[in-house]
């Protein structure tokens, strides 16, 4: 009976945790992954290498996974496709599905989102495509251009859409849908947002549930704000510019605190949202945590990542953003987290793994990712102890658990 009953357990705990769904920066587009007994060190040529495929032609997206399937989109020719692979790396689907970006560091950027059956890929030419998660047909397609009245970006849209109950968020930029939920089901209008009248800006947003008015808290061209999610109301905006408009980093939200990064000599602000979610005031700004694209993580009462124009890794105090250190042993990168480790993609090639410290850059050990084409760019993730790096045509899974 013992042994029936423990079986049942592990069947049911199983079956729990490899439903779970990764998309865009995990869960929760934190960065920080929840996973348990990683490995606390890698040998000289790094965790175990368990498979690899060469063929997904050019982009920057991250894998998205869902019932132990994982999803990645490129680019060969000027065509855009998803990919999918069992976790052994045994490709299962190859769906072509349409233009995507060629212009300037070519390929999709933006990862799969999965939400009950149904596939959706923002692509840099514009499109947002809704997919059966089966079949792969077409559910339903929107255009920033042809439906929206929006222009494209100077480097193509880099949002991986965000899914509320029955509403999927999304930004065409301009002065009428600047942000917009649509029908995650037929694609239908829900509401426009007319924000503050600025293009989009790369960014992917998040949503804050705990507030007196839930909202949308996302970065267009010059502004972040704040969105009623019911009714699509502007409730706060804040002036935040750079000189490219660029602000790519997915704001990280934590009990009222909003913090949003951005690179080329911007850095971070945060913002207390007050008066039940309708306003926001200024806490600090801090010019020297000006990551560009590769995000931060808070863990604790600290925030981890790496800066643009600063050319460091550093530890920042959330309520304060004083830097506690500054460390130049490793080029700058992508940051994500789990189980008490910093894993630190470098935009030359290295894979860092980190020890989770306020006091120093405890880096314990580092190998280079050798295969693959062009920028180091795409964001790690780590699912049931596995790391899956995009670099360009490869997609490389590893053994860290």
């Amino acid at each position: 009976m013992k042994l029936f009953f423990g079986t049942l357990v592990f069947l049911l705990s199983f079956s729990i945790y490899a439903q779970k769904t990764i998309q865009w920066r995990g869960t929760d587009r934190s960065g920080v992954y929840d996973e348990t007994t990683l490995l606390k060190s890698w040998g000289q040529d790094g965790p175990k290498l368990l498979w690899h495929y060469d063929g997904l032609g050019e982009g920057h997206s991250s894998v998205a996974i869902d019932a132990n399937k994982i999803y990645v989109t490129g680019l060969i020719g000027k065509t855009g496709y998803l990919f999918v692979f069992d976790i052994n790396g045994k490709i299962l689907n190859k769906i072509e599905y349409g233009n995507e970006w060629d212009k300037n560091y070519n390929g999709p950027r933006s990862t799969v989102t999965i939400n009950e059956g149904k596939l959706y890929i923002a692509t840099g030419t514009g499109d947002l495509i809704c997919l059966d998660q089966n079949s792969f047909n077409l559910i339903w397609k929107k255009n920033i251009q042809t439906d929206f009245g929006a222009k494209n970006i100077k480097w193509g849209i880099n949002e991986s859409p965000l899914i509320v109950n029955e509403k999927i968020i999304f930004t065409p930029g301009g002065k009428t849908n600047n942000v917009v939920a649509l029908n995650k089901n037929d694609g239908s209008l829900i509401w426009a947002s007319s924000g503050e009248g600025g293009s989009a800006a790369y960014c992917s947003p998040i949503y804050a549930n705990d507030l007196q008015i839930p909202q949308i808290i996302t970065m267009t061209e010059d502004h972040i704000l704040g969105i009623d999610i019911a009714t699509g109301k502007k409730l706060w905006s804040h002036e935040n510019k750079n000189r490219y408009s660029v602000h790519a980093n997915t704001p990280i939200y934590s009990n009222g605190m909003v913090l949003c990064t951005s690179g080329y000599g911007k850095g971070s602000v945060m913002l207390k949202l007050t008066n039940g979610g309708k306003t926001v005031e200024k806490v600090w700004e801090q010019k020297l945590l000006d990551t560009r694209i590769g995000a931060m993580v808070k863990i604790g009462d600290h925030i981890y990542g790496s800066g643009d124009f600063s050319k460091f890794w550093f530890c920042a105090d959330w309520k304060t953003g004083n830097i506690l250190y500054q460390d130049k042993s490793l080029p700058t990168g992508v940051t994500i987290a789990a189980d008490g480790m910093l894993f630190c993609y470098s935009d030359k090639g290295d894979m860092a793994l980190v020890n989770i410290s306020p006091q120093k850059f405890d880096m314990i050990s580092k190998f280079k990712i050798t295969m693959g084409t062009e920028q180091h760019w795409a964001h790690p993730v780590i699912n049931n102890g596995i790391l899956y790096v995009r670099h360009g045509n490869t997609l490389m899974a590893y053994k860290v658990k």
